[in-house]
């Protein structure tokens, strides 16, 4: 994942209020991916 692409999800995480900036910080990337989807990501099954 690119610089910019990860401090645009960590902005994200922090806005949602789920987790302290140190807590986002030290997380890898596929772990910010992964919260960012759980949170962020439309799913066809959200619209059933």
């Amino acid at each position: 994942m690119s610089k910019i692409e990860r401090n645009d999800k960590m902005e994200h995480l922090l806005e949602k209020n789920k987790f302290t900036k140190e807590t986002i910080f030290n997380m890898s990337d596929e772990q910010i991916e992964y919260f960012h989807w759980l949170y962020f990501e439309d799913s066809v099954y959200d619209l059933m």
